[in-house]
C-alpha cells in the first residue's frame, strides 16, 4: 500500500488510500524520480488486485538504473520539441496549450482558495497539478476535508473527461518502460474514483 506523510484524524480508510494513491502517481508524473524515490519505488510489495498488480509491475520496473528511468521521463514528457505525450487538460480537450480548460480550472482553482505555488513553470492543467488537488481536497490541505460531491465535481470537471486518453496514449507511448505500468496504475486509479463517485 503506497502511504501518504499524514493521515487526517477520522479519515476513511478508503479515502486514505485514494489520496495516497493521488499522490503517489502525481509524483511520478511531475517530475523525473530521483535515486530515493527509485529505491523506494523498488520496495513496493504490491497484492493481488488489479492496482496492487500494477503497484507492484511499477517496483519491478523500478530496477532500471535510476538514469534510464530519468532520460525516459525526459522523452516522454519533455523531448527537444515536446514529448511523446503531452500531459495537459488542453492539450487533450481542444488540441492546444493554454486554452478555455485551463481557464476554467483557474477560476474554480481560485473559488476553491488553491494557489499552484512557484515550483513549476508548467500550466496548473498538468495532470501531477490535478492530481495534486485531488489528494489536496481528499485529505483536507486546503481547509476542511472536501465531501464526495465536491471531490466529483472537480474530478469530473477538470480530470474525468481527458485523462484516460493521456494514461492510454502514454501506455502505448513508444519510450515507455517504467511509465507503462504507471499508466496502467492511473487508468485504474480513474476506474476506481468514478465508481466511487458513481455510488455517492
Amino acid at each position: 500500500m503506497v502511504a501518504v506523510a499524514w493521515k487526517p484524524q477520522g479519515l476513511p480508510e478508503e479515502d486514505w488510500f485514494r489520496a495516497s494513491l493521488y499522490g503517489f502517481l502525481g509524483g511520478l508524473l511531475g517530475a523525473a524520480p530521483d535515486e530515493g524515490t527509485v529505491r523506494s519505488l523498488r520496495a513496493i510489495p504490491g497484492d493481488g488486485t488489479p492496482i496492487g498488480s500494477a503497484l507492484r509491475d511499477i517496483a519491478s520496473a523500478a530496477a532500471l538504473p535510476v538514469s534510464t528511468i530519468q532520460k525516459e521521463y525526459d522523452v516522454l514528457f519533455i523531448g527537444l520539441t515536446g514529448g511523446q505525450v503531452v500531459p495537459f487538460a488542453s492539450y487533450y480537450l481542444s488540441g492546444f496549450l493554454f486554452e478555455k480548460p485551463l481557464a476554467a480550472l483557474r477560476s474554480d482553482l481560485v473559488r476553491l482558495g488553491i494557489e499552484a505555488g512557484e515550483r513549476s513553470a508548467d500550466p496548473e492543467d498538468h495532470i501531477a497539478f490535478l492530481f495534486e488537488v485531488m489528494q489536496g481536497l481528499i485529505l483536507g490541505a486546503f481547509g476542511e476535508p472536501a465531501d464526495l460531491q465536491s471531490q466529483k465535481q472537480f474530478f469530473d470537471a477538470h480530470i474525468g473527461s481527458w485523462a484516460d486518453r493521456l494514461f492510454a496514449d502514454l501506455e502505448a507511448a513508444p519510450a515507455a518502460v517504467f511509465y507503462r505500468p504507471v499508466a496502467r496504475a492511473g487508468s485504474l486509479l480513474l476506474s476506481i474514483e468514478m465508481d466511487a463517485f458513481a455510488m455517492a
